[in-house]
């Protein structure tokens, strides 16, 4: 059974940083791409950033220059390091897992809100 565990929400003011972690339990985590979505009040869950398990990245345009996904496999952890907040990047964050673009797993989510 695999588990995602997601940390690091909170409130931010608009321009501050946040990061989040999520920690994988299970033993396919080295092989699996790790993900970071995003679900904000009345819309669809969308996909923030992506790394691959070869450490590839991809950016949702939003996003791109101001967060930075990581991951490192001895731990089973990933990490989504976000800057220049702004208070349309307040959603709930999930952590995935799973091969390339397909999202196996899913964390139980971390609220963050940028607001002054």
């Amino acid at each position: 059974q695999v588990q995602l565990v997601e940390s690091g929400g909170g409130l931010v003011q608009p321009g501050g940083s946040l990061r989040l972690s999520c920690a994988a339990s299970g033993s396919i985590f080295r092989g699996y791409a790790m993900g970071w979505y995003r679900q904000a009040p009345g819309k669809q869950r969308e996909l923030v950033a992506r790394i691959t398990s070869g450490g590839n990245t991809d950016y949702a345009g939003s996003v791109k220059g101001r967060f930075t996904i990581s991951r490192d496999n001895t731990k089973n952890t990933v990490w989504l390091q976000m800057d220049s907040l702004k208070p349309e990047d307040t959603a709930v964050y999930y952590c995935s897992m799973g091969p390339s673009t397909v999202v196996l797993y899913w964390g139980q989510g971390t609220q963050v809100t940028v607001s002054s």
